[in-house]
């Protein structure tokens, strides 16, 4: 009996037929390079394209920002950048006091002040400022017509490109003592005010300033969060009977919550940085007992007093209880159940 060949097709002929591969008496399909677990050099050779790209600001990094920990060593010396025109050459050469520097610190009662006053405006900003950029973002993702978004958008994003002394200059005319609140008062019989040396309102002022000025920039983050919730669950809450509150709160709202955890922690970490330049340009019209905090301290003892030892040291301790607030935040953001800035 004669065993005819059949013809395979074209198509079946040029597919390859994938031959098991046994190893330990197991019999398993050879893997391909995406399809598991890739090794770091096969890693770099996918996303070299990307890493050439996050190069620069990865050094623009690592110069500004963890290069000069190291002049953290200063804390504890009674520096002298006078010593030698090079810096690193000053501060081996400056005289090792010890924790002197920190013990000058804790018995300053000017940064306790500072201390406090920083503390007080990071609540009120907290209170008052961090919810609005959701409140915005709801706001204008609930508009239906995408030119009015479109519009809106742009009219609240567009005082973020201002300069501080210009949304400053802008406060001044609105509430200074010849601004235009009390030329109004004063025009209708009454004692005009200067909100703007008013040591009473200065965090309210100096929060109004930051909502004016950031709050439409800070709902970019919250509008992507929201772009990526599939309106199919919109759909499936509207025909269960859901209204529009209710589809905010059970499927909107929950979208945002890993976003504003997030946030949170990261606010909470920069706690004590509450707007170096801002402060600095108000600072002498409120005085020091309401207009000094931790960033005008330094500055002013290190750069105006040229105690740079001093400065360092309070620099150095604001780092540290900042650092420790990230953690602690991060934690409650774990026992939430969100992510936060890192997985447990």
């Amino acid at each position: 009996m004669s065993h005819s060949t059949v013809p395979r097709s074209s198509a079946e002929a040029s597919t390859p037929v994938k031959e098991p591969v046994v190893s330990g008496g197991a019999t398993r399909s050879r893997e391909k390079p995406g399809s598991g677990k890739l090794s770091l050099r096969l890693r770099f050779k996918r996303d070299r394209t990307l890493i050439l790209m996050t190069l620069p600001a990865v050094l623009l990094v690592l110069v500004f920002n963890y290069l000069p920990i190291l002049g953290n060593i200063v804390a504890f010396q009674d520096y002298d950048p006078y010593i030698s025109d090079n810096g690193i050459v000053s501060m081996l050469h400056s005289p090792f006091v010890g924790m002197e520097n920190f013990q000058r610190i804790f018995e300053d009662s000017a940064f306790w002040n500072a201390v406090q006053n920083t503390l007080v405006l990071f609540f009120v900003q907290l209170v008052l400022f961090f919810p609005i950029p959701i409140l915005l973002a709801l706001l204008i993702n609930s508009v239906v017509r995408p030119r009015v978004r479109a519009v809106a958008q742009a009219v609240l994003y567009l005082p973020h490109f201002f300069s501080w002394v210009l949304v400053i200059a802008v406060f001044q005319q609105m509430f200074g003592g010849a601004g235009m609140l009390s030329q109004l008062l004063r025009q209708h019989g009454y004692d005009g005010l200067n909100i703007m040396t008013d040591p009473n309102t200065f965090a309210f002022l100096i929060t109004a300033q930051s909502v004016w000025k950031d709050a439409g920039w800070g709902i970019i983050v919250f509008l992507a969060a929201l772009a990526s919730v599939s309106p199919d669950l919109y759909e499936a809450a509207a025909m269960d009977g859901a209204g529009r509150w209710r589809r905010m709160w059970h499927v909107t709202l929950p979208a945002l919550r890993p976003v504003i955890a997030l946030l949170l922690v990261l606010r909470v970490g920069d706690a004590l940085t509450v707007g170096f330049e801002q402060i600095l340009l108000q600072r002498d019209g409120v005085g020091t007992g309401a207009g000094e905090v931790l960033d005008t301290f330094v500055w002013w003892n290190g750069v105006r007093n040229q105690d740079f030892g001093y400065a360092a040291a309070a620099g150095l301790i604001k780092g540290v209880v900042s650092i420790g607030l990230v953690l602690a935040a991060n934690k409650v953001a774990h026992l939430m159940g969100e992510q936060g800035v890192y997985k447990k």
